[in-house]
């Protein structure tokens, strides 16, 4: 049990080994060599996934394995660097580090293995230097604020605009809203109204296809937050294919380790065949729902699957604690002991 100033440490090594990841800072071997010998930060590196120069992503040592194809190569004498979902991708090992960090048990110190990945579309690379993915989407203009500013983004209340540098690459992130932040127009909920990236000291907007991948994944996925947590209105917003495939993997590796058959994927949905019937449960808003028929309400009670679900990362999740936790408790239907569940089911 870590004392309260040990859980403070943590954090903030936490905090800078994922600020390493996106900002792509190389560890050379006497780095890494250093950072070992200290108590705190040495568990958390054996547990990151890390790419070499040549693009081939490796553990530091045997924490949960390394993929076949992978395995046995030398240890790297050049720098290393935090692997980002992109280098997955590009290495071809994506479903392979998931389903060895599953087997393994082991939890990671940041969601990495399993952070979502934003790729600019066709249609925005094509249409101009501002994205508009996510254009229209009204947001609670202090809840947004609030979660800008936890990912270091900083908002400027009077032309309603929100800015997040990566210093590593020179590059400025800049949202903009249709009103601004926590001013009279507050009446008049914001919209996003675009993101662009642009160079440090300049307003001109710079091509989608000349941003770095790692930096235009972490902006989206911080706008993404946002529109999802501070939505406006009472009905949740589709969520983005990134975060369901997240989602979805989560599922497949939990319902491989616990040796269950019956789950299967169709579009956004977690499809599973119980011994009471067949269910459907959306991996983006979590409800449920019996095929053929209606709506099925599970409550989520906060906090009650902390502990006992495992999910291999530390960050606090849960949206996707609660769905993971649905389609364990559908796909074991016949072990459901609640009733107002069971009627629902045998109705």
């Amino acid at each position: 049990m870590l004392t309260p100033e040990e859980a403070k440490q943590a954090a903030r090594v936490r905090a800078s080994l994922e600020a390493a990841m996106v900002a792509q800072d190389a560890f050379t071997v006497a780095d890494l060599a250093e950072l070992r010998r200290h108590p705190v930060v040495a568990p958390m590196l054996a547990a990151l996934v890390w790419v070499t120069e040549d693009g081939v992503t490796r553990l530091l040592g045997n924490a949960f394995g390394a993929p076949p194809r992978t395995a046995g190569r030398r240890a790297p004498t050049g720098p290393l660097r935090i692997a980002h979902p992109g280098h997955f991708v590009a290495d071809g090992t994506w479903v392979a580090w998931q389903e060895r960090l599953f087997k393994s048990g082991k939890r990671q110190p940041f969601r990495q293995v399993f952070r979502e990945l934003y790729a600019p579309t066709e249609e925005e690379l094509k249409g101009g230097p501002v994205s508009q993915r996510y254009d229209g989407h009204q947001i609670q203009p202090r809840q947004a604020l609030a979660l800008f500013t936890s990912r270091d983004w900083v908002a400027s209340h009077g032309d309603g605009a929100a800015a997040r540098v990566f210093h590593s690459y020179g590059l400025v992130a800049r949202v903009m809203t249709s009103t601004g932040f926590l001013t009279a127009a507050e009446a008049d909920l914001p919209a996003i109204n675009g993101i662009s990236f642009t160079r440090r000291g300049d307003y001109l907007a710079q091509p989608l296809d000349a941003v770095p991948r790692v930096a235009f994944s972490e902006a989206m996925r911080d706008l993404d937050l946002v529109v999802s947590v501070a939505h406006a209105g009472g009905v949740d917003p589709e969520a983005t294919a990134s975060t369901t495939d997240m989602r979805a993997a989560l599922v497949r590796e939990t319902a491989r380790l616990l040796k269950l058959g019956n789950i299967g994927f169709a579009g956004q949905h977690a499809v599973i065949t119980g011994r009471l019937g067949e269910y459907s449960v959306h991996l983006g808003s979590g409800s449920v729902h019996r095929r053929p028929g209606g709506a099925v309400g599970i409550i989520p009670v906060g906090s009650q699957h902390r502990g006992r679900l495992f999910l291999p990362f530390a960050d606090d999740d849960p949206k996707t604690a609660e769905i993971v936790a649905k389609v364990l408790l559908l796909a074991r239907d016949h072990e459901i002991k609640d009733p107002s569940i069971l009627e629902q089911l045998r109705s």
